[in-house]
């Protein structure tokens, strides 16, 4: 009774303490999320689940997280999307670090390792950059980490329940869902061998996945004829990338879960890393021999990179999120398993006290080390370093310069590759150079790799400019550099009428009008 009351406690403590984390640096939106942003204002003002009005194209990649922002708003009235979002996803996290420490108990039998790896979700700056910036990524977690928690406490129902929500929050949860119903399939059959083959089958988890994602899949192939995101085809065609880069920034995330760069530098990372992958064996080893039921989620990051790195997208910030659970988890088994072998020789040395202190010291010093007191940006308030937003607030002043200053309409065609910011804040009608809602537009990719810049993925072919003939442009510099900029048709047909010099994608964020 007196440890459940100190577990209660501790969630609590752990849950307030990621609220906390969570609303200091108040929203600091990321692009994508005002795409998403954009949609969900359309349903609530009554223009459908479109971006552009007229055209039914899923272009945000997670119709759940949409529609939900859009019932807030509708609910009360208000249009504040940053703050409904870091609202929701503050109560996500808050809820993940909860289970967090369920799960941590559960898989050592240690309540302080739990506290210990809930309270490092709750400062993570990983996680706390996603939630202020508006992704659903936080919601996506929570959904995982709620499945598998049912899977490891005999919930199937409830666990089929979270498995479509993840599923209707982000389509590439199936990586992690996925396996973990194959395995709890295997597992039902060899345990129920004498039952019949009905009763042998995890009928309540299927049904429930089935009844939570049907409606949602029947409305998305009448509405847009498909229900997998258009920007998934978009996005494998418009950028140009190194082969290998894929598991190249996966790495560099998983070597760090506990943003341990900005504290250790380089030569610091490599000795890490070799102490990380000896961890990480020793964590799967002991859950296979003493926790098997772990073994989707310990398996989950190493899934995830090989499909990431087979098809080989541009990964952007917040697809590394989602497996620092599962590693966190991991590595914490490795620890375990040598804290209960020193155990065994010194059974009366403290040695689980001290290594759960020397961990809270090392890891909470390597993720405070990622936040800042005063960002180079606003707001002004505690962040961590990698919640950059300063080219959404350049989008952001360009979007209402569009709308206040130059009387764009929703009727004005605004062409621009990064589409989030611009369109929120205009309201204009939006050709999307990449083609994440238009679809239309894919056929000018992929483009000729002599018009991208060094060290750049992307830039806008400038056919695609020319026959859809835009009011106005809005690009990056380095977007132009060796197409449009060059070519003297464009240098004709638009006028620069803006810019805000830069250090990052070129020389500046340029706006063209025709």
């Amino acid at each position: 009774m007196k440890n459940e009351r100190l577990q209660t406690i501790l969630i609590a403590l752990v849950m307030a303490l990621a609220v906390i984390a969570h609303v200091l640096p108040a929203p600091r939106t990321i692009d994508d999320a005002f795409i998403t942003f954009r949609y969900s204002r359309n349903i609530v003002e009554g223009q459908g689940f479109v971006y552009n009005p007229g055209v039914h194209t899923l272009g945000t990649t997670t119709p759940l997280y949409t529609l939900l922002m859009a019932a807030i708003s509708a609910v009360t009235g208000g249009q504040d999307f940053p703050w409904y979002a870091l609202s929701v996803n503050a109560l996500a996290d808050a809820c993940t670090a909860a289970l967090l420490l369920l799960l941590g108990r559960r898989l050592t039998g240690n309540l302080w390792i739990g506290a210990l790896l809930g309270a490092l979700w709750a400062i993570s700056p990983t996680s706390v950059t996603f939630a202020v910036g508006g992704m659903e990524t936080s919601v996506n977690i929570l959904w995982l980490m709620a499945a598998f928690y049912c899977w490891v406490t005999d919930r199937p129902l409830w666990m089929g329940v979270f498995i479509g929500l993840a599923f209707l929050t982000r389509v590439d949860t199936v990586i992690f869902t996925g396996p973990l119903l194959l395995y709890q399939l295997g597992e039902r059959w060899l345990t129920a061998r004498d039952q019949k083959w009905l009763a042998r089958l995890p009928w309540r988890t299927w049904l429930a996945a089935v009844v939570v994602t049907l409606p949602w899949l029947i409305f998305a192939w009448a509405y847009f004829g498909s229900p997998v995101p258009n920007s998934i085809a978009a996005k494998s065609v418009a950028y140009v990338l190194e082969p290998g880069s894929a598991f190249v920034e996966l790495f560099r995330a998983y070597i760090v879960p506990f943003s341990e760069f900005q504290l250790l530098g380089s030569l610091g990372i490599m000795v890490l890393t070799a102490v990380y992958a000896a961890l990480l064996i020793i964590g799967m080893i002991y859950i296979v021999k003493n926790q098997p039921r772990f073994l989707p989620l310990a398996l989950y990051p190493w899934l995830y990179m090989l499909v990431f790195s087979l098809a080989n997208p541009l990964i952007f910030r917040w697809y590394k999120t989602p497996p620092l659970p599962a590693l966190m988890l991991t590595l914490v088994a490795g620890v375990w398993a040598i804290v209960q072998s020193v155990q065994k020789a010194r059974p009366t040395w403290p040695v689980a006290q001290i290594v759960v202190a020397v961990l809270a010291v090392f890891w909470g010093a390597t993720s405070l080390s990622g936040w800042q007191l005063h960002p180079d940006h606003e707001p002004d308030r505690p962040a961590p370093e990698l919640a950059w937003h300063q080219i959404e607030l350049y989008y952001e002043q360009i979007g209402r310069q569009l709308r206040e200053t130059y009387a764009v309409t929703a009727d004005t065609p605004v062409a621009s590759a990064d589409i989030g910011a611009i369109g929120y804040f205009s309201g204009a009608r939006i050709i999307d150079t990449v083609g994440l809602v238009t679809p239309e537009l894919s056929q000018y990719y992929p483009v000729d790799p002599a018009l991208v810049v060094d060290g750049q993925n992307y830039a806008i072919p400038p056919r695609l400019i020319y026959e859809t003939q835009p009011e106005y442009l809005v690009t990056m510099e380095a977007f132009v550099r060796h197409g449009l900029a060059q070519e003297p048709q464009f240098q004709q047909e638009y006028r620069l009428l803006e810019e805000i010099p830069t250090d990052f994608y070129g020389t500046g964020m340029q706006l063209y009008a025709r």
